[in-house]
């Protein structure tokens, strides 16, 4: 791998460990905003109007950031049946058309979210006082990563990197229960 794919692959991983520090905190802080209102409805008898909605724009964030780090991190949904039962090589190209249809996806997000966005830049979300555009800002910041780690991803792959060799040496979840529960000693 060159200089270059290395540089890039680290700033990449950066990206990666805060967009998952950051879903982390916004999960946190959403947990925090719902915890507050049900203590402000039941024990104050007076609910702030800021909570939920401010709880579901850092659920967009935490679910949008989560999606792109398990892209990059290879959890994203697939068809695994068949990566099973073909050879080696042919799983090479399954993946790849599993990353080729995300990066699709991503670059659709990309171009709905900045249409919503387009679209509600000019409204006021009362409850928060912000423009309603920020309700898809995630959607446009986790097709952006999603894009760029799957395009990793495919560039790898092309220039012959070994990022497949880890995911054919693991069993099947099926194959790996059944190998944990057979060593198990009573």
């Amino acid at each position: 791998m060159s200089d270059r794919l290395k540089l890039t692959a680290g700033l990449l991983g950066r990206l990666n460990t805060l967009a998952l520090w950051s879903a982390g905190i916004g999960l946190i802080l959403m947990t925090a905003f719902v915890a507050w209102q049900v203590f402000c409805r039941y024990v104050l008898n007076d609910s702030p109007s800021w909570t939920e909605p401010g709880a579901v724009m850092l659920m967009s964030w935490f679910i949008f950031l989560g999606s792109a780090v398990g892209v990059r991190e290879n959890y994203h949904l697939g068809f695994d049946v068949l990566l099973y039962v073909i050879p080696r090589s042919g799983k090479k190209w399954l993946r790849m058309i599993s990353d080729v249809v995300a990066f699709g996806f991503g670059v659709g997000m990309i171009w709905y979210g900045w249409e919503l966005i387009l679209l509600t830049w000019n409204t006021t979300l009362p409850s928060l006082g912000i423009s309603g555009a920020w309700d898809y800002v995630p959607l446009v910041g986790g097709g952006v990563l999603i894009v760029l780690f799957t395009l990793e991803r495919i560039v790898l792959r092309l220039s012959g990197a070994p990022i497949d060799d880890v995911l054919d040496e693991t069993p099947p979840a099926e194959v790996a229960a059944e190998l944990d529960t057979a060593n198990v000693k009573v």
